[in-house]
């Protein structure tokens, strides 16, 4: 095993137990220009990475009451198909010989932009959303509500299969901007506990298409779950309204030079 893998997961998972951001956003753009791991190996094991270490999280918060599963469903209803589709498609692309490396790092690349902008605008997205001043919005919380959040999920399930990223930061903001009246503890909780099976079905399709490296995957699971836990603590003595936009510049920047 090597001990930069070791470290690098240590680094993710501290920064997503202090923020609370998804570690796909950091991970995969870490292993892929900071290693020159393949893409497609780097998303998928990541996705299995990100299944294994949030799992615990969402124990947590179903014990709490936190987890409004009819949401979940739905979300499953529009990311599961979504999800099974893409792994097909790539499934499709491996098996006539075609190096997809540029669909992701170019799925990859928008999805960290999105990642960035719903980070800064997350607090503006609940205030806009919750006060309801546009009669458009009435009508999206009323009639449309449950076929947005469908629509949402399904997104959510082909931006993460092919990136690895989505299920964390954008999948908050939709449901922010559809669920304005559920506490913050609810939604990241509702998130996460989608982030869970999405992420272990698509990582699980890159098993079967043989894009994980499961050394490479042990390897950043003995650095994150530590770090996740040391993160979590100190995460309680830095002020969000620092570690934010921070951390957005930072998943900007990436995001602009993956496009590049």
């Amino acid at each position: 095993m090597d001990p930069l893998f070791i470290l690098s997961g240590f680094i993710v998972g501290f920064v997503v137990g202090m923020t609370g951001v998804g570690g796909g956003s950091l991970m995969t753009p870490i292993l892929v220009l900071g290693f020159g791991i393949k893409p497609a190996i780097a998303v998928g094991t990541d996705l299995l990475y990100a299944a294994m270490t949030k799992s615990g999280g969402v124990f947590v918060h179903h014990k709490h009451g936190n987890i409004q599963w009819r949401i979940v469903s739905l979300l499953a209803t529009g990311s599961i198909p979504a999800s099974l589709l893409a792994v097909m498609y790539l499934k499709h692309l491996d098996t006539k010989g075609v190096n997809y490396d540029h669909v992701i790092m170019t799925t990859l690349s928008v999805a960290l932009i999105l990642t960035a902008v719903f980070l800064l605008l997350r607090s503006s997205i609940k205030s806009f959303s919750r006060h309801e001043k546009f009669d458009f919005l009435k009508i999206i919380h009323r009639r449309y509500r449950k076929h947005i959040t469908i629509f949402a999920g399904a997104l959510i399930g082909l931006l993460v299969t092919i990136s690895s990223v989505g299920a964390g930061v954008i999948g908050a903001a939709f449901l922010f901007f559809l669920y304005p009246e559920l506490k913050t503890i609810k939604i990241a909780a509702t998130d996460l506990a989608h982030a869970v099976p999405i992420t272990a079905i698509a990582g699980l399709g890159h098993a079967h298409i043989g894009t994980v490296d499961y050394i490479l995957l042990i390897s950043l699971l003995i650095g994150s779950l530590p770090g996740i836990y040391l993160g979590s603590h100190f995460g309680t003595a830095l002020p969000e309204k620092v570690m934010r936009p921070l951390l957005a510049t930072l998943l900007l920047l990436i995001g602009v030079k993956l496009a590049i």
